[in-house]
């Protein structure tokens, strides 16, 4: 009984394995894809979309999947403006205010990554995001947010701004991927002291 049972079986099995042969490779499979802008390369995941730049002054930018129930996808824009684009202090601040001050938790970190020096800002709160053209200058309250925001400078180039922003579980999922991207470690930065 058991062994016509198994040759009744073995059509379907066989069958099942090469339906999972033929299924695609999973993200957390896909390879890497390298991406250049402007002086750095970028090492991202295959899961992160690049988009077409939304205005002139995106270097390059990517959708990435929102995670854990989050509603919104995340988004990684590049900037370059040449020199240090206005320098780093001022930089951080300026993305520190753009979550309003109730609530807001900022840390400050720097470290060394293959591609140059870097500062980091890591603010969690409620992002006054921007909605509707730039000029506009828009926002609208999004609680729950983080944003993770880097000034990598490039010896001989300048400063290049990397923002990653959207909701806290995508920016958590994602916090050591966007360090490793441009070959920097989270495990060897230490606290940067923003100047007054």
């Amino acid at each position: 009984m058991s062994q016509t049972i198994t040759h009744f079986m073995l059509p379907v099995l066989s069958l099942s394995i090469g339906l999972l042969l033929m299924q695609p490779l999973q993200a957390e499979d896909a390879k890497p894809m390298e991406v250049k802008a402007g002086d750095i390369t970028l090492t991202v995941p295959a899961t992160w979309k690049s988009a077409k730049p939304t205005n002139r002054l995106r270097l390059a930018q990517f959708t990435i999947p929102a995670v854990g129930g989050d509603a919104e996808p995340a988004e990684l824009v590049i900037y370059f403006f040449g020199g240090n684009g206005g320098g780093v202090d001022a930089n951080l601040q300026r993305w520190i205010n753009s979550f309003q001050p109730k609530g807001r938790v900022v840390r400050t970190l720097e470290g060394t990554s293959k591609q140059g020096k870097y500062v980091l800002v890591d603010v969690k709160g409620t992002y006054n995001k921007p909605v509707g053209p730039p000029v506009q200058r828009q926002t609208k309250p999004a609680p729950g947010s983080r944003m993770l925001a880097v000034v990598l400078n490039v010896e001989g180039k300048g400063n290049y701004f990397l923002k990653l922003t959207g909701a806290e579980k995508t920016i958590t999922a994602v916090n050591k991927v966007l360090r490793t991207s441009f070959g920097a470690s989270v495990d060897k930065e230490k606290d940067y002291k923003l100047k007054p």
